[in-house]
């Protein structure tokens, strides 16, 4: 895929500028070691008009970020947001995911950086696993001992692991993988959260061992509107056999559901399920058709 040609535009350090012409450092702890922050950010195209979905909650969590790793974080977050919406304006972009990268200064230490730039780009892209439902396998890959980094920081280098679990399902032929946390209870996808549906209530891992991603949230505060019981629990791999039902939220893959994982097959009919309804209500949140915003 082609993010972008040599008329698309970013915003780097206070300035828009063509990407292809774009240069940054090649001596930095970003690069080299994986030292940066990130968000990813959905704008959908609404009747009223292009709006980014929860863009304080993501500028606010890439701040958080910072703070936790010692990265310098100096931008004001309400320009940043104007700033976001110039650059879809710039580029025409109606529908679009945005990507914000807090990134360090040349230097080669293992010492957190005084000094950092921030980069925003953008591009037109579809939800992340499609709209099917989904093929996953129990990744061998563990998340990260929590007390090895910081697991609610949305750091580049903490991605390495999502790197290597979605390669790996996707060579033996699985669209995606789950992972489980270093005590062998089930943690996240490489990049989304993850709910199981049975005897009518949705089942998720607990914070501790996750991203706590955004979406996630906000799935569990649609499920609070429309009167959806939600569990936060440890989650085993005998659960998972045990469920009625699976799906993955993000801002990436949105709401997508599970068709099996390894040998379960998951035989309710994704459309009469929990998953299914919160995709529709998902769907009519970030489009502004249903304002559930006014209930939560």
């Amino acid at each position: 895929m082609n993010y972008y040609n040599s008329n698309t535009v970013i915003y780097l350090d206070g300035q828009f500028v063509k990407a292809a012409e774009a240069k940054t450092d090649l001596y930095g702890q970003s690069l080299h070691y994986g030292f940066a922050a990130f968000e990813g950010i959905r704008a959908y195209k609404t009747h009223n008009a292009t709006r980014i979905f929860k863009a304080r909650e993501h500028y606010e969590r890439l701040k958080r970020s910072c703070e936790l790793t010692g990265i310098p974080f100096k931008w004001n977050i309400d320009d940043l947001i104007r700033q976001t919406y110039k650059l879809l304006e710039l580029n025409n972009f109606k529908d679009a995911y945005i990507r914000p990268l807090v990134f360090s200064e040349p230097q080669m230490t293992l010492v957190a950086p005084e000094q950092t730039s921030i980069m925003i780009c953008a591009w037109e892209w579809a939800a992340y696993l499609g709209d099917r439902q989904l093929k996953v396998c129990i990744s061998p890959f563990e998340r990260p001992n929590p007390k090895s980094i910081k697991i609610e920081a949305k750091i580049s280098g903490n991605y390495v692991n999502s790197i290597l679990a979605t390669s790996d399902a996707k060579n033996k032929g699985f669209d995606e993988a789950l992972l489980l946390d270093a005590t062998g209870k089930v943690a996240e996808a490489p990049g989304a959260n993850v709910f199981f549906e049975k005897g009518g209530k949705l089942y998720t891992p607990a914070k501790g061992n996750i991203l706590p991603g955004i979406t996630r949230a906000t799935i569990i505060e649609l499920c609070k509107v429309l009167d959806i019981e939600v569990v936060e629990k440890e989650i085993t791999t005998d659960f998972i056999k045990e469920a009625d039902g699976a799906f993955f939220c993000g801002t990436a893959v949105e709401v997508v559901g599970i068709h099996t994982i390894d040998e379960t097959v998951y035989r309710q009919r994704w459309r009469d399920s929990i998953g299914a309804t919160l995709q529709r209500a998902y769907k009519n949140l970030v489009l502004e058709k249903v304002n559930y915003e006014v209930i939560i």
